[in-house]
């Protein structure tokens, strides 16, 4: 349960917000960012994940102003460390109204990503999708404040 005034509090973002969700899974976009885009990315998660059986895998998506790290719930198996400036969108599905959702571009290959979870709840998802715009603006507040001295 978040308090209203979660987004002023400075303090456990540059440590990290923590959520527990379920990873649906990840698939290749073509631009980097728009709701249209990744509504049309979401639908294509989901239907894939409807279709395997398998179980989701547990994360625990950890958001800052250094981007977004996902550790299994599990095993607490570091997963994936994404940096803020790779990420390029994210947002709560208007439909899939309980699955967040962000586009990065793969450190590896390039090309862009669209990666979807599943939250118990839909104010779990848009609370994530806040969480992120609000790392964002501190990302940029940090990187401003150190070249302001220049």
């Amino acid at each position: 349960e978040l308090p209203e005034t979660w987004a002023d509090m400075q303090e456990p973002l540059l440590e990290g917000m923590c959520f527990t969700l379920k990873y649906l899974g990840m698939t290749l976009v073509e631009t980097p960012k728009g709701e249209d885009m990744a509504a049309a990315a979401i639908r294509r998660i989901v239907a894939m994940a409807r279709v395997g059986a398998r179980k989701f895998q547990k994360v625990i998506l950890t958001v800052s102003p250094r981007g977004i790290s996902l550790q299994d719930a599990d095993t607490k198996e570091m997963v994936e460390n994404i940096s803020i400036y790779r990420i390029s969108y994210c947002t709560t599905d208007k439909l899939q109204n309980k699955v967040f959702a962000y586009v990065a571009q793969s450190q590896e290959s390039g090309a862009l990503e669209c990666h979807a979870f599943l939250s118990p709840k839909k104010k779990i998802a848009q609370a994530v999708t806040l969480t992120v715009a609000h790392a964002f603006q501190m990302a940029l507040d940090l990187w401003e404040a150190a070249h302001a001295g220049r």
